[in-house]
Formats: structure tokens, C-alpha cells, sequence
């Protein structure tokens, strides 16, 4: 796999002021991907913008772990939610003729 694309994790830990467990932590729950070559961490520039996010999570407002988890779910679910609702209203608009 080329890594072009592909920011080395330990330049991420420095830059936001993490431990690697952290970032590992979140991986194990799912909720990124890391990208592992030739023994080092990497995670994809389109997976750079929701890890920011989980970081701030923890730095600015220092939430464990354990409510970035439950965070994260949350937002998911009202993701999904709001895809149901906008289909929800398209069928609607669609059915009586707008």
C-alpha cells in the first residue's frame, strides 16, 4: 500500500498532544482506522478530520474514553437518524406531488 495518502499516527500524537494508547483505544472501539505497514501506525487523510474531532473531545472538554465511546454512538445514531428522516420526507414530497 502506498503511503501517500497516509499521515504516520506518531506525527498525529505530537501535533494534538496524545498518547498512542489513546488513539489505539479508539481504534479497538471502532470508532477509526489505523493503518498498519512495516510495523509502524498510519491512519488515511480521510480519517485525519473524525479522529480531530474525538481528540477535542478529550483535550478541550477531557472526556474519557468511555464518554467519547458513548459520544460517538450518539452522533451515529442521530446520523442515521437524519437519513431516515430525509428519505422519510422525500417519499412524503413525492406522494403528494411536490
Amino acid at each position: 500500500m502506498k503511503t501517500n495518502n497516509l499521515i504516520h499516527i506518531q506525527k498525529v500524537c505530537t501535533h494534538c498532544n496524545v498518547d498512542l494508547s489513546f488513539i489505539q483505544s479508539l481504534s479497538e472501539l471502532g470508532h477509526i482506522e489505523l493503518i498498519v505497514e512495516s510495523n509502524d501506525y498510519y491512519i488515511s487523510e480521510e480519517n485525519l478530520k473524525p479522529l480531530e474531532s474525538l481528540i477535542n473531545f478529550h483535550t478541550e472538554l477531557h472526556i474519557n474514553i468511555e464518554g467519547i465511546d458513548t459520544i460517538a454512538h450518539l452522533l451515529k445514531k442521530i446520523e442515521v437518524l437524519q437519513g431516515e428522516l430525509l428519505i422519510a420526507k422525500n417519499k412524503l414530497n413525492v406522494e403528494i406531488g411536490e
